[in-house]
């Protein structure tokens, strides 16, 4: 009875079944908002990602550069860049996005935080630094991608030089395992979206809409911009051909369970997926993906932007075209430190706003104000960042493909 169950579960594609989740997980926030136990399943669901995310990262990469017979090479050159091009292009976007579209913030209590705020660009870099070289059990343990992919790497080279053959078989054995636990908990994806969508709107309801919507309006415009304007244009410089078929894929298969899981590090094993659907090269993807997770912040630039100049309008600042420039480069220097966290973004605000000239207690209150609106805010911004790392990464293979004369996958010709 039981194998006939999960078989008709199995029989149905994993995007129906999300679909179905999100509704069943509508339906119940609205007639059980009180019944919380439910929305521990998005609880579990996001855990468990997130608690794997980093092993898979790990042994992919190791298990990639010790047993494969390349090394990084210039696709790894253009996915940095697009990660890089995107992220200024949104910062860009999210600054015309606010001189068209002012907006007036609510500011009345100072916020307070536990977290500790970067106080400039240097120290956002120092501590990026630091990372790298952190203790390479700790960056697991604490989901350091950063770290993780500096002793991987490192890791992955000695084995190849050093380690037997009996030991990389291992490495491989192990490295299916922890694939298997990933598909399997992928598998499992519906049941965690029905938790956090009725979290959601047992938590928030529509009420953030009344109050902010302007501005949540703004917010999602330019990452609607971003995503359906300014992605498919660097895809497109790189493949050559029509890209939104490759655009409106990854959305599907990775925005989805991003916009839900609020989490680019609990949606890296759901792009390592994507990325094999996709018959990308592990050797590559393994790398590039957890990179961007870390780096591709094109929402996270927006976020910081948007706000900060909210700010500046609410207190009567007038900000320069060259100032605004200027803060294009903070905003994108600043995403790519973004915390992992859900709201990581907001951190850096009072970093941006210090540059023009807005005190902390003044920034603390549009972090509250970030916090406020975030169950939209953030999932979007997650949505954005997530899809586009393996859009880019995606990009940054079939663009060799094309140059040796390869054609691309049947559905995105």
């Amino acid at each position: 009875m039981f194998k006939k169950i999960l078989d008709k579960y199995n029989g149905v594609k994993l995007n129906y079944r999300i679909c179905i989740a999100i509704v069943i997980g509508t339906l119940l926030g609205i007639f059980l908002p009180g019944q919380k136990w439910i929305g521990e399943l998005g609880v579990l669901f996001v855990g468990a990602m997130k608690g794997i995310a980093p092993i898979l990262v790990f042994v992919l990469i190791v298990n990639s550069l010790s047993t494969g017979k390349t090394s990084l090479d210039r696709r790894f050159g253009k996915a940095f860049a697009y990660y890089m091009v995107s992220t200024v292009l949104a910062s860009i976007i999210a600054v015309g996005a606010s001189f068209l579209f002012p907006q007036n913030l609510q500011l009345a209590q100072e916020a307070t935080t536990s977290a500790i705020l970067p106080k400039g660009i240097g120290e956002i870099l120092n501590n990026l630094l630091i990372r790298a070289v952190s203790n390479p059990f700790e960056a697991i343990t604490e989901a350091n991608y950063i770290g993780i992919l500096v002793w991987a790497i490192i890791f992955g080279f000695a084995i190849k030089i050093h380690a037997s053959d009996s030991t990389k078989e291992l490495l491989q054995d192990i490295t299916k395992s922890v694939t298997a636990i990933v598909h399997w908990l992928i598998n499992l994806a519906p049941f965690g979206i029905i938790g956090l969508i009725h979290s959601s709107i047992a938590t928030n309801g529509i009420g953030i809409f009344k109050t902010y919507g302007l501005l949540i309006a703004v917010l999602a415009g330019a990452m609607i911009f971003t995503t359906f304007v300014i992605a498919p244009l660097i895809v497109s410089s790189a493949i050559k051909q029509d890209p939104y078929p490759l655009v409106i894929y990854c959305l599907k298969e990775s925005g989805i369970t991003a916009l839900f899981t609020r989490s680019s590090a609990a949606n890296i094993p759901v792009n390592m997926d994507v990325c094999e659907k996709l018959k990308l090269d592990r050797e590559f993807y393994s790398v590039s993906i957890p990179l961007g997770a870390t780096i591709n912040m094109n929402g996270a630039a927006i976020t910081i932007a948007i706000m900060t100049l909210a700010a500046a309008h609410t207190l009567g600042i007038s900000v320069s075209f060259p100032t605004a420039l200027m803060l294009c480069i903070i905003a994108s220097i600043g995403a790519c430190g973004a915390s992992g966290i859900a709201g990581g973004s907001l951190f850096l605000i009072p970093m941006a706003c210090s540059f023009l000239g807005i005190s902390n207690d003044v920034a603390m209150q549009v972090v509250a104000v970030g916090f406020i609106i975030g169950a939209v805010q953030d999932s979007l911004e997650t949505a954005l960042n997530s899809s586009t790392d393996v859009m880019y990464t995606a990009a940054a293979e079939y663009s060799g493909w094309i140059a040796e004369g390869k054609h691309l996958p049947r559905r995105f010709r």
